[in-house]
């Protein structure tokens, strides 16, 4: 049986008594009946992933996939290809927004080399996965055989499985110039709808750029005409590696019972194909923020998610997810930390 099989054979729904018992105790905190709003749906949520009515958060792990696109010599983004390179060795110094806001969040970065078109040698630091240099164009045939986007799932699921410890949280990031493009296909093509209402401006790209990359994207389906109904297909077809890093992590963590705060647009496509493969996986995962980006509200409502921000991000990298894992470990402290009625002697609400 292969790694991916097995993975999507081991994950379940989670318990969903665990919700009532979660709240039971929330509710006999030293506060008004659902006064920590959100807070308290993290803190039900992280039981019920988890399994443990006293849970534990203590190791916070991002993961930045990166990857290179064929599509960008469509003129499809506003940087050049080698701008990837150039930030995967900014991750690795710690000069980006990812490094910031996780160091502010508490979290480690762990860099992954899967698909960029450079090689690093042995920079320090960095995760070396790589599964391809770059996809091909998808304007004008797939971007990878069914067997590289299965080992850029089986990649992540991996990862996933290496970093699986108690209380563990993790966090998705991407970094590859053009991805929006792969992103934008992907939910275009599982949704039917017209690109132009799923296409955005990624890096910033001007109105003759955008209608270029609608172009595109419309010729990338025709052109390799993805199965809907496989999810790897699709993934193969249209997607890029980052994204198939991702979609196995969550595979991987949700097999292993641990929450991912997904960050956004690109990282949402890669959840949309783990839920694709393994509807339950949306049990799992945490949507950080709303991006900028048309088409992530159309990959929201596919996993039924509701994002926690809404503060017109667009960077990626995972630093909605840094964020994001700030709010879900607040729900969990508390839970764990807030006093209840009895033990502060404050009277609860009157009969």
């Amino acid at each position: 049986m292969s790694l991916l099989k097995k993975t999507i054979d081991g994950i379940t729904p989670v318990d969903v008594s665990l919700f009532s018992k979660a709240q039971a105790h929330l509710n006999n905190l030293t506060k008004p009946l659902s006064s920590l709003g959100r807070l308290e749906e993290f803190a039900r949520r992280y039981v019920a992933i988890t399994g443990n009515l006293q849970p534990v958060l203590r190791k916070k792990t991002i993961f930045t996939f990166a990857g290179d696109h064929g599509v960008a010599d469509e003129g499809v983004s506003a940087f050049p290809k080698e701008v990837t390179a150039q930030m995967v060795l900014n991750f690795l110094r710690g000069g980006a927004g990812i490094n910031v806001l996780a160091r502010h969040s508490g979290a480690e970065v762990v860099v992954v080399d899967i698909g960029v078109a450079h090689d690093f040698g042995d920079a320090p630091g960095l995760a070396h996965r790589k599964v391809v240099r770059g996809t091909a164009n998808i304007r004008k045939g797939p971007a990878m055989t069914r067997d590289e986007a299965v080992r850029c799932l089986e990649t992540g699921i991996t990862l996933a499985k290496e970093y699986a410890t108690e209380g563990a949280i993790f966090g998705t990031g991407e970094m590859g110039i053009a991805n929006t493009t792969p992103s934008a296909a992907i939910i275009t093509a599982l949704t039917g709808s017209s690109p132009v209402d799923m296409t955005g401006r990624g890096t910033g790209i001007d109105d003759n750029a955008l209608a270029n990359k609608i172009t595109v994207i419309e010729d990338a389906i025709r052109v390799n005409r993805p199965d809907i109904k496989d999810p790897v297909d699709v993934l193969a077809k249209l997607g890029g590696a980052e994204i198939g890093g991702i979609a196995g992590l969550i595979l991987g963590a949700a097999s292993s019972r641990i929450p991912v705060v997904v960050d956004g647009f690109i990282s949402t496509a890669g959840a949309v194909i783990a839920s694709e493969l393994a509807p339950c996986v949306k049990d799992y995962i945490f949507a950080s923020h709303l991006s900028v980006e048309k088409g992530h509200t159309a990959m929201l409502n596919r996993l039924e998610a509701r994002p926690f921000l809404d503060l017109d991000l667009r960077l990626g990298e995972g630093t909605g997810a840094a964020m994001g894992i700030w709010l879900v470990e607040a729900g969990v402290k508390i839970y764990n930390e807030m006093a209840t009625f009895s033990d502060a002697g404050v009277s609860e609400k009157n009969a």
